[in-house]
């Protein structure tokens, strides 16, 4: 492995960073961390038409909610800046020239009618039309290698519109080798002439990716499949500019849960679960869009999800710290097929990371739930609560469904376990109950169970026909924790009252 690994995550402005995004984020930042390397952000926003004015923030805001921030990039670090393509505008034509001047690379003053006037005919004649080898010297097409100096020279001094177009060599076959998918082999007979430059002074997508990865020295290219068709262009660039080319390695898609297809929003709205990482509002329609972290997952849990979208340690592991996945990640470990996502999985990880953190951190986000309820309790309580659910807990928001009767009288019972458990001496019992329960002096869970388990052997009756109506009284269901760490924890005088309050009500 080269001692200077340099990897970049070029996303594009264009609205919020979709889980794919992060995943491709995700392995660039591990794979850098691995190799002791530098981990790049560069801003692709060439095309503004579709740029986004709140999106970077939101890109480097969803960078660092997810721990894997960054080192190089906009306003951090800009040894090779600016990062930002619309910043760098200025420099792509130099390398547009050199291509044209050596031969790579030719004008081509073709009006999009013109195009469409040539694909309609090849249409109706059966085939398709490609601009390439086949028709860019024939006279069809208007373009340097068919004018001369002169005529090309007047028409870019006249104003008229043109592109830079790639020469792409006639009859070879290219042999490319990917990280993930291995020798790939390419008929260049079979490739466009990608556009490079446009008039208006912008570079397309193609050259200002080639040129930018070479200034900021990336070692590794490490994207999404998507590109896997450029992949021929972009070697073929790299041999035009005499540069030495990066190590290409192309990630497989994230599938829909149904396992075919791209993983979309509509898939994540249609089914109820986020595709983004943070929410996401809209600055043109106001439309909100929720995120992982406001739905409640927990970063660290997140991120493990994503690293299995595609790859695997080799082990029945599945559950990673970030510097556990910085030690195992290899790219040889990554799938060429695509990875299906599982919204039930990805709510797995939160729960297993939900049993791993320490009481206290939970009760610290749990905290701020009961003060908006109006509910001011100890810390040391709520910490006890926090332990005594968290095991039935996916979300921290769940806690308060899980655990509302620590700080509050049920104010309504479930009628079908009401229906079932409350007989018609029930009520007799309970008062026999409370009686009991005043006796008793140390208020223990384990005491407390004792001396009611004693009672109910010496009355020989069922422990259900005095155990299940007072969960009844005490949590208004049949659920929750141990029923005597609730009596403990609610105190004599709270067991008292709700027991009352069931005599009365039910």
């Amino acid at each position: 492995m080269e001692s200077n690994v340099r990897v970049r995550f070029a996303p594009s402005p264009t609205g919020p960073l979709h889980i794919g995004g992060v995943r491709t984020a995700l392995y660039n930042y591990l794979f850098a961390k691995k190799h002791n390397g530098t981990f790049v952000l560069r801003i692709e926003d060439t095309d503004q038409t579709r740029y986004v004015a709140n999106a970077e923030q939101y890109i480097i805001d969803a960078l660092e909610w997810c721990a894997i921030p960054f080192d190089e990039g906009p306003g951090k670090n800009e040894k090779f800046g600016p990062y930002r393509q619309s910043e760098r505008k200025d420099l792509y034509k130099k390398y547009a020239d050199q291509l044209i001047g050596t031969g790579w690379a030719y004008y081509a003053f073709d009006s999009s009618e013109e195009l469409d006037a040539h694909r309609k005919q090849h249409e109706a004649e059966g085939k398709t039309f490609i601009y390439n080898w086949h028709n860019r010297e024939k006279g069809r097409l208007v373009n340097s290698l068919v004018l001369s100096d002169d005529e090309v020279q007047q028409r870019i001094n006249s104003g008229e519109k043109f592109v830079v177009r790639f020469k792409t060599p006639q009859d070879e076959t290219l042999i490319l080798e990917d990280e993930i998918r291995g020798t790939i082999k390419i008929d260049t007979n079979t490739l466009d002439d990608k556009i490079l430059f446009k008039s208006d002074g912008m570079p397309t997508y193609h050259l200002a990716n080639i040129v930018d990865d070479h200034l900021m020295e990336i070692s590794h290219v490490i994207r999404g499949e998507e590109w896997l068709p450029s992949l021929p262009l972009h070697s073929l660039l790299y041999r035009a500019f005499g540069w030495e080319s990066p190590k290409f390695a192309h990630l497989p898609l994230i599938l829909k849960p149904v396992g075919k297809g791209k993983l979309s929003k509509r898939d994540g709205d249609k089914l109820g679960f986020p595709v983004f990482p943070l929410e996401y509002t809209n600055e043109v329609n106001g439309d909100v869009s929720c995120g992982y972290k406001e739905d409640g997952y927990f970063a660290d849990a997140f991120i493990n999800m994503l690293a299995f979208l595609g790859w695997n340690p080799g082990t029945e592991q599945e559950i990673f710290s970030l510097e556990e996945l910085v030690k195992t990640f290899d790219l040889k470990r990554v799938s060429k097929s695509g990875a299906k996502f599982s919204p039930d999985k990805t709510k797995w990880f939160n729960q297993q990371y939900m049993q791993s953190k320490p009481d206290e951190e939970l009760t610290d986000l749990y905290l701020p739930i009961l003060a908006e309820k109006g509910i001011i309790a100890e810390k040391d309580y709520v910490q006890k609560v926090v332990s005594s659910v968290k095991e039935r807990a996916i979300f921290i928001q769940d806690f308060w469904g899980l655990s509302s009767f620590f700080f509050v009288s049920p104010k309504e019972y479930d009628g079908k376990n009401v229906k079932k458990n409350w007989k018609e001496g029930t009520p007799e019992l309970m008062k026999e109950l409370i009686d009991i329960i005043n006796s008793i002096e140390d208020f223990s869970s384990e005491n407390t169970e004792k001396e009611i388990k004693e009672w109910i052997s010496g009355k020989e009756i069922g422990f259900g026909k005095v155990m299940q109506p007072l969960r009844l009284s005490l949590v208004g269901k049949l659920a929750g924790p141990h029923l005597f760490d609730i009596i403990a924890m609610i105190g004599k005088e709270e067991t008292i009252k709700r027991l009352e309050n069931a005599i009365e009500k039910l």
